[in-house]
């Protein structure tokens, strides 16, 4: 029977039935061999004091529930060789014999290299320690609008600009024999006349452009604090006395 990584750990504790149904007892430790695949496991029948009987996984399976039934009745579980209660010691050739023929198995032939002998495997009820951890992002959101307008204000414009105007003087030139001659008596009335010419102020306006005003943006980054709550779980192990190992 193969077996994940993840399966091997949910065996220790696991109830083994025989091919029956029948309760042999609960796994106490899981040997796999040289290539790493789980070949053998250890049954804690409660009759054998600080040993575990041992039982092969070959041809064994696992149910929906998690139980292990392997293929033979509880009596030859029961009677099979065995091993201390935690045990870190790989099998030796002759423990491994003597499973073989008591399950009547047949013995794989040796290679040219020795293989390693089958190794315990480290494992047994666990729990998943998780923690949370902040991920920091950014999002846009509409931050409101910048806008354009013009519109039309009236100012009081105060300048000057130079005018003519033609102003009379009378002048009184006396004749004299020099200038006797173009001078008539002429006794009457009479009226000479004038243009007088005055300048005043025009004023014109022209619609002239005088400047382009468009709105730019510049992105600015600033740093800005985050404060967030995150969660971890602490894992605490309650072992008896007797059962705790010292290091």
């Amino acid at each position: 029977m193969r077996l994940t990584e993840q399966q091997v750990r949910s065996l220790y504790g696991q109830d083994v039935q025989d091919r029956s149904g029948a309760t042999i007892g609960s796994v106490g430790q899981v040997w796999a061999d040289a290539a790493g695949e789980p070949t053998w496991v250890s049954v804690k029948t409660g009759v054998m004091g600080h040993h575990e009987s041992m039982a092969p996984l070959q041809a064994a399976r696992m149910q929906d529930d998690g139980r292990l039934q392997v293929g033979y009745d509880k009596a030859t579980v029961r009677s099979a060789p065995s091993v201390e209660t935690g045990t870190d010691q790989p099998l030796t050739a002759d423990q491994l014999t003597q499973l073989y023929q008591h399950y009547q198995l047949q013995q794989q032939a040796p290679t040219r290299q020795p293989e390693q002998p089958p190794q315990r495997m480290r494992g047994g009820p666990e729990v998943v320690r998780s923690e949370e951890r902040l991920r920091v992002g950014t999002e846009t959101e509409p931050a409101g609008a910048a806008r354009l307008r013009k519109h039309v204000v009236t100012e009081n414009v105060h300048t000057a600009v130079p005018v003519e105007h033609d102003e009379v003087n009378v002048v009184h030139e006396p004749i004299t024999a020099a200038n006797r001659g173009d001078a008539r008596p002429d006794i009457r009335d009479d009226q000479r006349e004038m243009e007088l010419r005055a300048e005043h102020p025009v004023v014109a306006k022209d619609q002239v452009p005088v400047e382009r005003v468009r709105l730019d943006k510049d992105e600015v980054v600033e740093e800005e604090p985050v404060n967030a709550q995150v969660r971890r779980e602490l894992v605490d192990a309650d072992v008896p006395d007797r059962a705790r190992r010292n290091r």
